[in-house]
């Protein structure tokens, strides 16, 4: 019975990543082996048991067979006889197909070590593709290691194209490709998981809303990148940079311009009315995958309301105090900041405006700040009764925003 790191925490490791979570396989033992060390069973499908001390994972070394399509089309098989390098043959790519044993020497029959200093994501074997949920994976890995360099292989690329030619990614339930594009959309270069995507052909099948995007101009003079599917991808990395690891912004990044996309093509390349065509692929987009409301929500607040911030330092005292409604803001502050970052990932992902100021974001805080400052306690005090007090506190509020405007000017 021997005991083995594996995965992500000796990949990490060789990058001079921080290592946060620390799997293990055992090789040579059964479930009451680990029974009887005192290792708490959790795995359903396979033998997975959690360290009676550290609560770190403990699996089982295994193999796996096709049986179906789909994620959930798999047959597992946990025996002491399973080597370790049968189990690591299962894995996706070979920079999680790397082990460490107990004094730090690496065992790495598919060499992974090899192209983590090649910057390479290629697949380990051709089983790789059997599982459709690795080429969301290979995507989001794309996201997440793009900062330092690495590709996809060109071999990996074309089994991930099969995969679509196929059809085996159609069998990718909805809560699986959200959970996928989540995580990717917290990573440090979101844009490398659309193109990988876009590159494998699965961009038009799983978010044919963001495919269609690419190729449609836009305003020079506004947009120095033209092709709005090019200014998504720099959206997303601006928010990436403005709001590291937060899906939430990086949600209404990627989905804040669906409407140009859908823009006729005589009045190309004005997109006149585009936030209001946005909301129909919009609320399509985040029923297939069963968004969660909150994303959704936010998203569609930011895809109807992102030209408004943009413009404003230009808006009546009244209609900003209806954008800080809509957004809920005076009694969610945080609803505002979500939004104006992710407004200002807009604002920055253009050629050439990468690092504008975004004035605006300063203002809408202050607006906020001073409508919310306005309670109704003084005008019931007043003897102002039911929708007299809700009418009162709206004109007060108003005057507090334009003063705040005044001030500023």
């Amino acid at each position: 019975m021997r005991t083995y790191l594996v995965g992500g925490a000796v990949r990490d490791s060789l990058l001079g990543r921080p290592v946060v979570d620390r799997d293990y396989v055992v090789v040579g033992a059964q479930p009451d082996d680990m029974l009887a060390l005192g290792y708490k069973p959790v795995g359903k499908d396979f033998p997975v048991f959690l360290h009676p001390k550290s609560g770190e994972e403990y699996a089982l070394a295994r193999t796996e067979r096709k049986t179906g399509r789909g994620y959930h089309g798999f047959a597992f098989h946990a025996d002491p006889n399973v080597t370790l390098e049968q189990d690591l043959a299962r894995r996706d790519l070979t920079i999680n197909a790397i082990a460490q044993d107990e004094h730090g020497a690496l065992v790495d029959p598919y060499g992974g070590a090899r192209d983590i200093e090649r910057r390479l994501l290629r697949h380990v074997s051709p089983a790789f593709v059997e599982d459709p949920v690795r080429l969301l994976r290979v995507a989001r890995f794309a996201a997440r290691f793009a900062p330092l360099g690495f590709t996809v292989s060109d071999e990996t690329m074309s089994l991930l194209q099969q995969m679509v030619r196929d059809g085996e990614i159609d069998h990718l339930v909805p809560e699986r490709v959200w959970a996928e594009t989540r995580k990717a959309l917290g990573e440090a270069q979101p844009s490398a998981f659309l193109r990988v995507l876009r590159e494998a052909g699965a961009l038009a099948v799983l978010f044919p809303e963001i495919d269609a995007l690419y190729g449609v101009p836009q305003r020079a003079e506004f947009h120095p990148e033209i092709d709005t599917g090019v200014h998504l991808e720099m959206v997303l990395d601006a928010a990436a940079r403005l709001a590291p690891g937060d899906d939430l912004v990086g949600f209404c990044a990627l989905a804040h311009d669906l409407g140009k996309a859908l823009t006729p093509a005589d009045e190309l390349p004005r997109h006149v009315g585009h936030e209001q065509r946005g909301v129909k692929p919009l609320r399509e987009l985040a029923a297939r995958l069963r968004v969660p409301t909150e994303y959704a929500t936010l998203a569609e607040l930011v895809c109807r309301e992102h030209l408004n911030a943009h413009r404003a330092l230009d808006l009546k005292p009244s209609t900003v105090l209806k954008l800080l409604v809509s957004l809920d803001a005076l009694r969610r502050p945080e609803r505002l900041t979500t939004f104006l970052t992710a407004c200002m990932a807009d604002k920055r992902g253009r050629l050439g405006h990468e690092h504008d100021d975004y004035p605006q974001a300063a203002w809408l805080r202050a607006a906020r700040d001073a409508a919310a400052s306005i309670t109704s306690g003084p005008f019931v005090a007043d003897g102002l009764q039911g929708p007299a007090v809700g009418a009162a506190m709206e004109k007060a509020r108003i005057r507090a925003i334009a003063d705040v405007k005044l001030r500023s000017t």
